[in-house]
C-alpha cells in the first residue's frame, strides 16, 4: 500500500499540531485497514493526435498495474481502476496525483484534472446491482469513446 505523507486524513491543523491528538492518532492509523476504492478520474485539454493519447495511456496502463480501462478522445479522457487507501481521503489524494506524476514517464498530454470520484467497493458494488452504476466498461484495456 502506499502511503502519503502530505495527507493527514483531513484533520484539522490544530489536531495535527497536537502531541496528544498525534498519539492517538498513529494508533488508529495503524490498526485501520487499507481498502479498496474505485476511482474515475476524467482530464481534458488541447486536442492531441488520437495515436500519441492511445500510446501515452497504454504506458500510463504499464506504469499504474490496478489501470482497469480508459477511454479517450482527442481532447479528454476518462480512466478507472481500483485504488488501495486507507480512507477516501489518501485515495482521492493519491487520484489526484496520478496524471501529473506520470506526465513525463508516460508522455501524457498536458491536459487538466476535470473530474473526480472516488466510491467505496460496497458502493460500486450496490450500485452495478442496482442499474445505475458507470456506464458498462470496455474490456479492461485503453479503448476510443
Amino acid at each position: 500500500m502506499r502511503r502519503l505523507a502530505s495527507v493527514e486524513g483531513g484533520r484539522p491543523a490544530r489536531e495535527r499540531d497536537d502531541p496528544a491528538h498525534a498519539e492517538r492518532a498513529r494508533g488508529s492509523t495503524e490498526e485501520q485497514p487499507s481498502r479498496l476504492w474505485h476511482i474515475t478520474l476524467s482530464v481534458a485539454g488541447r486536442s492531441v493526435p488520437l495515436a500519441d493519447v492511445r500510446r501515452a495511456l497504454e504506458r500510463l496502463a504499464d506504469d499504474h498495474p490496478f489501470l482497469l480501462t480508459s477511454r479517450y478522445a482527442e481532447d479528454h479522457a476518462e480512466i478507472r481502476y481500483w485504488e488501495e487507501a486507507r480512507d477516501l481521503h489518501d485515495a482521492a489524494a493519491l487520484a489526484l496525483r496520478l496524471w501529473g506524476e506520470h506526465r513525463r514517464t508516460a508522455k501524457l498530454p498536458a491536459w487538466e484534472i476535470v473530474g473526480l470520484e472516488v466510491i467505496g467497493r460496497d458502493t460500486y458494488q450496490q450500485r452495478i446491482s442496482e442499474g445505475y452504476g458507470p456506464p458498462p466498461a470496455h474490456p479492461v484495456g485503453v479503448h476510443p469513446y
